[in-house]
């Protein structure tokens, strides 16, 4: 009788979403000797709330309302969860994230539309945004973010690839 029971059990518990995978480029500055850029990476619910800040890339903590967006959403709020996802600004070249569906309490999200947020803004220099609505826990898609004057290229990857 235990074998069938948890045979059902297994069946009827809900699948683990896939995490969502971020590749993040950060190009060179031009005209060299620029400072690097500040990044912040962050999700929002499909009511445009943060629900979690994945990354922040920052020198000083002066600067980080240059990050307008992420300042405005999050930054300003979450001060005491930052430490944990807070680190040194980053050199050209390639990075790796990734989302495992949970909010800033460490709590399952619920699959649906999510939209990831990476802002970028450079201490006396420009400022860019990219935003990807995604489906997350839905079928596997990748997106792929055009480079602005601060990011290269991103590219999402959701569900199992």
């Amino acid at each position: 009788m235990k074998k069938p029971l948890l045979a059902l059990m297994l069946c009827a518990a809900p699948a683990m979403a896939q995490p969502v995978n971020i590749e993040l480029t950060l190009p060179e500055g031009s005209g060299g000797g620029h400072y690097r850029p500040y990044v912040a990476v962050w999700v929002e619910n499909d009511r445009q709330q943060p629900v979690k800040t994945l990354a922040v890339w920052r020198k000083e903590s002066d600067w980080l309302k240059d990050m307008r967006r992420w300042w405005r959403k999050a930054g300003r709020y979450d001060q005491g969860e930052l430490d944990a996802v807070t680190s040194a600004t980053r050199k050209p070249g390639q990075y790796r994230l990734s989302w495992d569906g949970t909010d800033q309490a460490g709590k399952p999200m619920a699959p649906g539309k999510y939209r990831l947020n990476v802002e970028a803004a450079r201490e006396h220099g420009s400022r860019s945004l990219v935003r990807q609505v995604i489906e997350f826990g839905g079928e596997p898609a990748r997106y792929h973010l055009k480079p602005t004057e601060e990011l290269g290229d991103v590219i999402i990857s959701t569900g199992a690839q």
